[in-house]
């Protein structure tokens, strides 16, 4: 048993919560600071001007804002209330989480056989550290969605380029950055009550067993298509094809060339390649497989949020969500898996059409972030994929019928657009 463990439980919880209302400071400094329109809110900006200076006192979360209500003739009245209730949510949140994961042991079945902490200790805390900073990156990512309607690559770039090296790093000991399937059991030698043939550890081939081909040449050139392909999402493109396509073609070069972060984009698919070829080499049979599903995760599911995108985009004859969308959801493919993504494709929606309808008929308002809705589905999904695993693992089973349903989802997704369209239109809504 590590040294936190013997700590007593109402000992950690407390201190976690302590630790979590911390977070929520963070969070709440990286909203605003990250933002496309910056503001100077928060006790760690520079205080704006014609206020008091800030106090030491206005750095102690979640009653520091209670100070800094005086700054409401800049910020405006209650401006206060959210900033605080996140650090509250936060620490809480933190602390229910280590209660549930860790205590409770909720994310593991219960036919599966209970250990003693010593036997999983240092395993499944950092297991939880993964969920702590994957939910961290998603909760900063969804309020600025709702303050701006984009999301920043600051958050969904270094979040996805993490996943991958947890991935590639922690694979062969049971972790992957698959941290909400059972990968990350520590089934050799951690816990030797479960075996692989009791629970199949998960990888982009589940419920089957990978090949060996995708440990080869084959598999190492899949990964790497992956990961240049999610190097192109980060490129500024832009694609004028009115004038024909070799004219579209110059413009498109011309731009990349001049764009600002192509360098850094150039940087990321040369240096990206060495690593991913420095784990297919060195990391044996479940770094390489883990790291793959990583990777394939992340392309598809920033690929079906592109798809969906394009249909939007037609449909409407305007943006459907922003791009940021779709950097969002390939750092959630990276963590959760293309199997756990395909599921939050079609709750996604349904959430996002639930409340954006209401808010149609109440506030007239047509245009909702998306993102929030991802990151709502892939909590509830990491919090509950031991279940719904359990049931969705048979329609994994079909093969080729899950990209047809994908594709008849799509389908159905642009009438269904095309149906909202109709209903503004008799509302009076443009």
């Amino acid at each position: 048993m590590n040294g936190f463990d013997a700590i007593a439980l109402e000992g950690r919880l407390a201190g976690l919560l302590v630790l979590g209302a911390f977070l929520g400071s963070l969070a709440n400094w990286a909203i605003y600071r990250l933002a496309w329109n910056r503001r100077l809110i928060g006790p760690w900006s520079p205080a704006p001007r014609d206020v008091p200076p800030r106090r030491a006192c206005d750095r102690i979360p979640i009653f520091g804002w209670l100070g800094l209500r005086r700054e409401v003739s800049v910020h405006g009245t209650g401006y206060w209330i959210r900033p605080m209730l996140i650090e509250l949510a936060c620490g809480f949140g933190v602390a229910w989480l280590y209660w549930w994961q860790i205590d409770r042991l909720a994310l593991v079945p219960g036919w599966v056989p209970r250990p003693a902490p010593v036997e999983y200790g240092a395993i499944f805390h950092l297991q939880f550290v993964v969920f702590i900073v994957f939910f961290w990156l998603m909760l900063v990512a969804s309020l600025i969605d709702i303050d701006e309607k984009l999301i920043p690559d600051a958050i969904t770039v270094p979040g996805t380029l993490l996943a991958l090296v947890v991935a590639g790093l922690f694979s062969k000991t049971g972790l992957s950055a698959l941290t909400v399937c059972p990968d990350w059991l520590p089934v050799d030698g951690f816990w030797p009550l479960v075996t692989p043939k009791i629970w199949p550890t998960m990888t982009l081939t589940s419920p089957a067993t990978p090949p060996e081909w995708l440990l080869g040449p084959i598999g190492l050139g899949i990964g790497l298509m992956c990961f240049w392909g999610w190097c192109f999402a980060m490129s500024d493109r832009v694609w004028y094809g009115r004038h024909g396509v070799a004219r579209a073609w110059r413009v498109f070069w011309a731009h990349l060339r001049r764009a600002s972060n192509t360098p850094y984009v150039i940087g990321l698919a040369v240096v990206g390649p060495i690593g991913i070829g420095l784990v297919w080499r060195f990391a044996g049979a479940a770094g390489w497989i883990g790291l793959l599903s990583a990777l394939v995760g992340m392309a598809t599911a920033g690929g079906l949020v592109w798809a969906v995108r394009l249909i939007g985009g037609s449909v409407l004859g305007r943006e459907a969500m922003g791009f940021g969308d779709v950097t969002l959801m390939a750092m959630i493919g990276a963590v959760l898996g293309w199997q756990a993504s395909v599921l939050l494709f079609f709750i996604a929606p349904l959430l996002a059409l639930l409340i954006g309808l209401g808010s149609l008929v109440l506030h007239r308002e047509s245009e909702i972030p998306y993102g929030p809705f991802l990151c709502l589905a892939a909590t509830v999904i990491l919090l509950r994929w031991p279940a719904i695993w359990t049931a969705a693992a048979p329609r994994f089973e079909l093969g080729l019928v899950v990209p047809t349903i994908l594709g008849i989802g799509l389908v159905l997704l642009a009438l269904l657009l095309w149906l909202v369209q109709l209903f503004k239109r008799w509302l009076g809504i443009d």
